[in-house]
C-alpha cells in the first residue's frame, strides 16, 4: 500500500524537529516521492550521513511501505 506524502513529513519531522521539509510526488502513484529536508543536525555532516538521519526517521519504511525517495539535505544556511 502507497504512502502518503503527509505521513512521510510527519515522520521526518518527529525524528528531525527542527527539519523543513518538502515532498514531491514524482508519478502520481504515492510511491515515488521527492523531499528536500533542511535541517541544523545535518551541519557539519557528510551527505551520507545527512540521509542516514532521515532513512532512520523513517523508521525502516524504506523499501517496504515507502518505494522510492529521492532525497536532498541541507543544513541551514547561516
Amino acid at each position: 500500500m502507497p504512502m502518503p506524502a503527509d505521513e512521510i513529513e510527519r515522520l521526518i519531522r518527529e525524528g528531525l524537529p527542527d527539519a523543513q521539509v518538502e515532498i514531491t510526488d514524482l508519478a502520481g502513484d504515492g510511491d515515488h516521492y521527492a523531499a528536500r529536508v533542511v535541517s541544523a543536525a545535518f551541519k557539519g555532516l557528510p551527505r551520507v550521513r545527512q540521509h542516514q538521519l532521515v532513512y532512520a526517521a523513517l523508521q525502516g519504511r524504506m523499501g517496504g511501505e515507502l518505494h522510492a525517495l529521492a532525497l536532498t539535505t541541507a543544513a541551514p544556511q547561516e
